[in-house]
């Protein structure tokens, strides 16, 4: 039978929605354990919140001042140390696991599978290539642990509910030196963060300049959703590199997507496709975006933004 270890992401004491997804890619194993460990300083509050995911047999708490940050080289040697005594480590497909990931999976002496989107089996796995055009299928050596990432996008969050129980675990695994933690530079802000956002309102080269993004940013608090932009809006300078969505920006996966002045390149849909509802406005109306969107909206940006905004 599997035994899973599932890595918590978390920061500044609140657990990612990525986790309690990467839990469900779990459960599709049927195994026979799924347990959450969770690295910090202070690993309380957090473990907590692990446990209420259903689904979790246990959360590991691995308390060390090392853990203060998530640091890929220092967790790697953890989640190494720890995944002996498991089948699985799943993690979660996000800029935090794209960072450990590889270096758990070296550490182990095994390839690392990426961007899992199905459970076949134990062992079979599909995922996403050439921009989510083609699905492959992936078969990790049985005899190995198998080390993937999960795409967030593909899985629901798993129920809460539940009360594992919280084990305290000392990991005496050799930490490096030569890689220690300096700053985080993370942009502030009020509203939702883009990767777990239930609701996302993205601007798109349309929307003309730096300035009139404003106008994206009203809707968005409007209706209380995170904000995003497609590739072209970043490489312009109208918004930060943070905000962008598609194949080289964040997969996303929202109930609702509001596509502004977007064309739709392949790119960007890759990091729309698995969104719930897909609303697209824009002045042309044989933009690709309109091919997947489930509503559309043909004129100007600037004038049925704020229509819709007065509507709301």
């Amino acid at each position: 039978m599997s035994k899973v270890l599932v890595i918590a992401e978390h920061l500044e004491g609140k657990l990612n929605a990525s986790t309690a997804k990467t839990v469900s890619a779990a459960a599709a194993l049927k195994p026979e354990a799924i347990d959450v460990a969770v690295f910090a300083a202070d690993p309380a509050g957090v473990a907590a919140q692990a446990a209420e995911i259903a689904g979790v047999a246990k959360v590991l708490a691995v308390a060390n001042a090392a853990n203060a940050h998530a640091v890929a080289q220092i967790l790697g040697p953890q989640i190494a140390e720890l995944a002996k005594h498991y089948t699985h480590v799943f993690v979660p497909s996000t800029t935090f696991g794209k960072d450990v990931t590889p270096v758990a999976a070296a550490l182990l002496g095994v390839s690392q599978i990426s961007d899992v989107m199905s459970v076949i089996d134990a062992h079979t796995f599909t995922r996403p290539i050439y921009a989510g055009n083609a699905i492959i299928t992936v078969v990790a050596p049985g005899d190995q642990i198998v080390v993937a990432s999960v795409r967030t996008a593909s899985w629901p969050e798993a129920a809460k509910g539940n009360s594992a129980p919280v084990e305290a675990v000392s990991i005496s695994a050799t930490l490096p030196a030569h890689t220690r933690f300096v700053a985080l530079a993370a942009a502030k802000s009020e509203r939702p963060d883009l990767q777990s956002a239930k609701r996302v309102v993205s601007g798109g080269r349309g929307v003309g300049s730096a300035e009139n993004f404003k106008i994206i940013y009203d809707l968005a608090d409007k209706l209380g959703a995170a904000v995003g932009a497609s590739r072209a809006a970043v490489d312009a300078g109208y918004v930060p590199s943070d905000l962008q969505v598609g194949q080289t920006g964040k997969i996303i996966a929202p109930e609702l997507y509001v596509a502004v002045g977007i064309s739709g390149a392949i790119q960007h849909l890759t990091g729309i496709k698995d969104a719930g509802t897909i609303v697209a406005i824009n002045k042309d109306g044989d933009a690709p975006i309109f091919e997947i969107a489930d509503i559309g909206l043909v004129g100007d940006l600037f004038q049925l933004l704020p229509e819709l905004q007065a509507a709301l």
